[in-house]
């Protein structure tokens, strides 16, 4: 099952899906998704542009058990 790190990488930052979503130009919705695992496959860009706002890479947050 898919599973990536998003929320817990957001809640150790103190970062709220909004505020994730302002650093990230990704809509709070489509976060929402991601965190929850009713999306998956996100794209690169999308990939890249949430690890960059959580000062993570992408490995770490998508590809790590």
């Amino acid at each position: 099952m898919y599973k990536n790190r998003i929320k817990e990488y957001r809640t150790k930052s103190g970062l709220t899906i909004r505020e994730l979503a302002e650093k990230s130009n990704i809509s709070v919705g489509y976060i929402s998704h991601l965190e929850k695992g009713t999306r998956v496959n996100p794209s690169t860009e999308v990939m890249e542009d949430i690890a960059t706002a959580l000062n993570k890479t992408i490995a770490e947050i998508f590809f790590s058990e």
